[in-house]
């Protein structure tokens, strides 16, 4: 029976090349043939490792409602890291044309579109009392700790446009990263409101993850998406500019007004606020109104810029 087999020229020319990549590397096709001899079919759940995923989520009380506070901040996690996936492939330099740069954007607003869209499972889809109770648990632990959000704002811009509006006039573009960083916006909302000192939770952030965003931040110092855009945007595709302005509206506009639309149904009652688990100061930090973080700010009119998130949020303090 094996005699009377015969193969397609496409067969045959697959075959050669397979059997020239392998020789490359000093391998052999006819090896790596037995071993498909006796491999398995890979099939769904292994694939994506279904059981091993199912086991991830671990809520800490007994509260019903916070399976679905852990998952959801799981899943923000694995659509940050298809954000920043996009975003390094573009920062090393791999997106070489204009098609394949405004694609790259298209798919970071899709994930930042879904991310939004789908926070009401934050909003309404939580049982005001079982958060109340089970937040207290994950003290000082905070969304404010997601390292992969903080990576996404450094490959996106230049430090200057993290830094807190204090202390811009402050820095020079001499100055070492370090002091860039040491005074960036959100590290200003994790301060004690009474002795300004910095929370447990900005420490531990800091304990983990300091060294290494330092070498990021340096990494992508010259070579962060605002650097690379610069080379599509002068050609005046309107396309491209649409999209970063969606971009930068997505990440700094609507998904931090999120969270504060999530803080003020959950954090307020009865004209009393709470604070947040890390202790962070949400009021100041999550309206954009206060921080106006731009990733590119040549990119909008001064009087986008000076209204930016302004507007939302003058409506949520009206009803």
């Amino acid at each position: 029976m094996i005699d009377k087999i015969t193969f397609s020229p496409e067969i045959m020319e697959k075959l050669e090349k397979l059997s020239d990549k392998f020789a490359k590397q000093g391998q052999s096709l006819s090896d790596y043939l037995d071993g498909l001899l006796h491999a398995d079919y890979l099939s769904y759940w292994e694939y994506i490792e279904l059981e091993t995923l199912l086991t991830l989520q671990k809520p800490r009380t007994e509260h019903k409602d916070e399976m679905i506070f852990v998952t959801y901040h799981q899943i923000t996690e694995l659509y940050f890291k298809l954000i920043l996936w996009e975003l390094e492939q573009i920062n090393a330099g791999e997106v070489k044309d204009a098609a394949t740069f405004l694609d790259k954007i298209k798919r970071i607003n899709r994930y930042f579109g879904q991310l939004t869209d789908s926070f009401t499972i934050m909003t309404e889809g939580l049982n005001r009392e079982q958060f109340a109770q089970f937040r207290m648990s994950l003290l000082p632990s905070s969304g404010f700790q997601s390292v992969q959000y903080r990576l996404i704002e450094i490959l996106s811009t230049d430090l200057i446009n993290l830094v807190h509006a204090d202390y811009v006039l402050w820095l020079s573009p001499d100055d070492p990263v370090e002091a860039y960083m040491d005074n960036l916006y959100w590290k200003a909302g994790a301060r004690d409101m009474k002795t300004g000192k910095k929370t447990l939770t900005l420490r531990q952030f800091e304990e983990k993850y300091n060294e290494m965003m330092l070498r990021k931040a340096q990494q992508y110092k010259q070579h962060n998406l605002r650097k690379r855009m610069q080379k599509f945007v002068r050609s005046g595709d309107v396309d491209i500019i649409a999209e970063l302005r969606a971009f930068d509206h997505w990440a700094n506009v609507h998904w931090p007004l999120s969270h504060f639309r999530a803080a003020v149904r959950h954090l307020v009652s009865n004209n009393k606020v709470k604070d947040a688990t890390g202790g962070t100061n949400w009021r100041k930090y999550l309206p954009p109104r206060f921080q106006r973080v731009v990733f590119f700010p040549e990119l909008w009119s001064e009087e986008e810029k000076d209204n930016w998130g302004k507007s939302w949020v003058i409506k949520q303090l009206e009803n």
